[in-house]
């Protein structure tokens, strides 16, 4: 009978936390595609100016850039699938290889930096910093199950990567 009762409230604790994963994986997407749609509704629309920040940027390393941002985002959905499954680890592996501070290498940030104004690089860097953070959080969170930690620190990642949309435009 206790054995019963603890598989049920197992299962109940899984459902709460992939219901919990899905919202903030929800969430998380609704706020990106806001941030990406927004010049493009306003630049049709004829509404006010751009007033971000633009920095400009030979075309090609403009492309490089957007290309690693589009697969940013694309990684960032692949963790909220990993959360909601449970699967912190691969969450983690995900963070740390496609955006955490190992990835900017393979993304040429030495490259791009000189471009950047200071600050965009330091957003840039703390986004970095924030993806690497995640990735040790969900690796814990694969051991004691704390999803709302892992989402807390995933939050923080793309904090930094709607500061840094809300500020600059690459031209």
């Amino acid at each position: 009978m206790k054995q019963a009762a603890a598989r049920l409230r197992m299962r109940m604790k899984a459902r709460q936390l992939a219901a919990a994963a899905r919202r903030a994986a929800y969430f998380s997407c609704l706020t990106l595609a806001c941030l990406l749609v927004h010049p493009v509704i306003a630049a049709e629309t004829g509404m006010s100016s751009d007033p971000r920040t633009r920095v400009p940027m030979p075309e090609m390393l403009r492309a490089h850039m957007l290309s690693n941002m589009r697969e940013h985002l694309l990684t960032l959905g692949e963790i909220q699938q990993a959360l909601a499954r449970g699967d912190f680890d691969h969450a983690a592996d995900l963070a740390e290889q496609n955006i955490g501070l190992s990835s900017t290498v393979a993304h040429h940030a030495d490259q791009l930096a000189p471009y950047m104004p200071p600050q965009m690089r330091q957003i840039g860097m703390t986004m970095h910093k924030k993806a690497s953070e995640f990735a040790l959080i969900a690796q814990e969170a694969s051991a004691d199950g704390n999803l709302s930690r892992a989402l807390n620190a995933l939050g923080d990642v793309t904090v930094q990567c709607a500061a840094c949309h809300a500020a600059y435009r690459v031209h």
